[in-house]
């Protein structure tokens, strides 16, 4: 059983159509030939340039790296791993159907595959790092196979889909740079997602349970609201009480909840941070969950959009950067980061 990534759009902005219809898509835009028609791989480079005419030889021939496989390699029983950008989980499910191509389709979707998905999505935390680091790899579509990642994933399964331990990465794991299998192509690693996972690993270590909830009353104190935060323990209903103005007397009053856990929060926990800003006299709520929100929390809560905010890890992640520099030194000797420039991919 082949494990394939496979990504919904460069920011996720395709994860819930994959999601809700139970399929995979080739993303390229204006590809709208059949696959199945072509049988050499040359023949793919050709449509990837009619479409892309100033693209030089290597990019098309790393985009047909990844396209090609899609009706050529991957078979039915074979597993997708699809990294969420919106949430930190990993949504895991098994190929169901052969390539099919939809001539009729919106641009990109001609091209799909049936997937059945697992019920619930799986915590990123629940992975090892080497294997994070195989799903944070640039490309679009790619074979995970390195240390070992087939059989890990599959005695990950096998045990519920329970973290690794140590113990188990030791006995399983391939070395890397001495058992890295011949026919495997050379993944570029997305940089940008590696520091990311990086910096998550270290607010899980210093900024655990409780603590995450100074973490982001240091954020808001950035922001420039006065922030009081509940002892550790039953917190009443709110873990944050955050507002504007001088000393906190201005007219945006903020309820706020924190879950550390990496569980997802549901609609009914979300309720009940509605009912504390009733109990707190609050104009407005945010509740940060960092291992993110079951199903269309976020849409059924579309109406409630100028009262509530959700914030996911990545939403956390995106404040703390923007206001780092404003954090007060205790926070950033804890969690010291460095801003850094690198060259963005041209494919």
């Amino acid at each position: 059983m082949a494990i394939w990534l496979i990504r919904a759009g460069s920011q996720g902005q395709f994860e819930q159509k994959f999601i809700n219809e139970n399929r995979v898509y080739v993303t390229w835009d204006g590809l709208n030939s059949d696959l199945t028609k072509m049988r050499e791989r040359q023949e793919l480079i050709d449509a990837l340039s009619i479409n892309d005419p100033d693209a030089k030889p290597k990019k098309l021939m790393n985009h047909a790296s990844q396209v090609w496989p899609f009706a050529h390699a991957i078979n039915m029983g074979d597993r997708v791993i699809l990294p969420s950008k919106i949430q930190p989980v990993i949504y895991i499910g098994k190929i169901t159907s052969n390539y099919n191509f939809d001539k009729n389709g919106t641009d990109p979707f001609f091209h799909w595959r049936s997937v059945e998905w697992l019920p619930d999505p799986i915590p990123r935390g629940h992975f090892s790092q080497d294997l994070l680091y195989s799903f944070g790899a640039f490309m679009t579509i790619c074979r995970i196979q390195r240390n070992n990642a087939e059989e890990r994933i599959n005695a990950m399964e096998a045990n519920g889909w329970k973290a690794e331990t140590q113990r188990q990465i030791i006995n399983q794991t391939v070395n890397y740079s001495s058992n890295q299998d011949a026919n495997d192509e050379e993944v570029e690693i997305d940089l940008e997602e590696l520091g990311h996972s990086q910096i998550i690993k270290l607010i899980e270590a210093k900024f655990r349970g409780h603590n995450l909830t100074r973490l982001v009353s240091a954020i808001l104190t950035a922001q420039g609201y006065t922030c009081w935060q509940s002892p550790e323990g039953a917190d009443g209903g709110a873990d944050i009480l955050a507002g504007d103005g001088p000393m906190g007397f201005g007219a945006q009053r903020i309820c706020v909840e924190v879950k550390s856990g990496d569980g997802l929060v549901d609609r009914p926990t979300v309720d009940k941070l509605m009912g504390a800003m009733t109990k707190f006299n609050a104009t407005q709520g945010l509740f940060v969950a960092w291992g993110g929100f079951k199903g269309n929390v976020q849409k059924e809560l579309a109406s409630s959009f100028f009262r509530v905010r959700l914030w996911t890890q990545h939403d956390l992640l995106e404040q703390l950067f923007m206001f780092y520099d404003k954090l007060e030194e205790d926070i950033k000797a804890e969690l010291p980061l460095k801003r850094i420039w690198t060259v963005a991919s041209a494919d």
